[in-house]
């Protein structure tokens, strides 16, 4: 077939399927994998398995016509609306956002979302599509080598403390990037990523299990003042400190 041809008979093809439901099937196989369709009104048209159940819900139609904010708790909700309208305004794609998930049973997970626009055939933005991959560190025995292991050691036992990426290199005996490649092929996290996942991790724990302050919480994992913290942890959660431990202990 000609180029022409092959355009032709690829929208013939995709325009000839019944229903979009096959993508909620294929995604209903990986629990890891959160998967949603949303129209512009950041309404939920089609959600995966997973999402059914970490939202607590019976059923995927209970998701389909509710937006997020009857999901999730109102910051997490806001924090989605926000990236869904910079996307709308933009049209541009929302890659490696590393978010923080408080699921119902209090736990909390992280995973790493890609937000894709999707166009009707004016070429107008009418929704998006997210995929939210949860972050399974892989057993460093298989994946990496002693050097590189102690690196990784030092971000998790020392993460209150001043750490340069470029330091953590030369422990692990490459060059900075060799180990970002790393890191990107191991965690799915760049280095700088993976370091404030560890140091929020532990301010959760502490905000959620313990009754310090906030600014000594952010002291005593490394943000060394409290409106760093704040604003990283908004950033990745959606809702300030103060916020998540208020959540956290309604759940409780």
């Amino acid at each position: 077939m000609t180029p022409r041809e092959l355009i032709r008979w690829r929208e013939s093809f995709l325009t000839s399927i019944a229903s979009a439901d096959y993508l909620q099937a294929m995604f209903d196989q990986m629990p890891d994998v959160v998967f949603c369709i949303k129209d512009r009104q950041g309404r939920y048209v089609l959600i995966s398995e997973a999402c059914v159940q970490r939202c607590g819900l019976n059923r995927k139609q209970d998701a389909v016509g509710k937006t997020a904010f009857a999901l999730f708790p109102t910051p997490m909700a806001e924090r989605y609306a926000r990236q869904d309208e910079q996307l709308f305004r933009t049209g541009k794609p929302i890659i490696d956002s590393l978010d923080l998930t408080v699921y119902k049973d209090r736990s909390t997970g992280w995973c790493v979302s890609m937000k894709q626009p999707l166009h009707d055939k004016a070429g107008n933005i009418i929704g998006l599509a997210c995929i939210s991959k949860d972050l399974i560190e892989p057993s460093r025995t298989r994946m990496i080598d002693d050097d590189f292991a102690a690196a990784v050691d030092r971000m998790r036992e020392h993460f209150a403390e001043k750490l340069r990426v470029q330091d953590l290199a030369r422990r692990a005996r490459v060059s900075l990037a060799q180990f970002e490649r790393r890191m990107k092929r191991i965690f799915q996290l760049s280095a700088g990523q993976y370091l404030m996942k560890v140091r929020v991790d532990a301010a959760a724990r502490l905000l959620q299990h313990t009754e310090e302050s906030i600014s000594d919480v952010a002291l005593h994992v490394g943000f060394f003042d409290q409106s760093r913290l704040s604003r990283v942890f908004r950033r990745v959660t959606g809702m300030t400190p103060g916020q998540y431990r208020r959540i956290i202990r309604e759940w409780h």
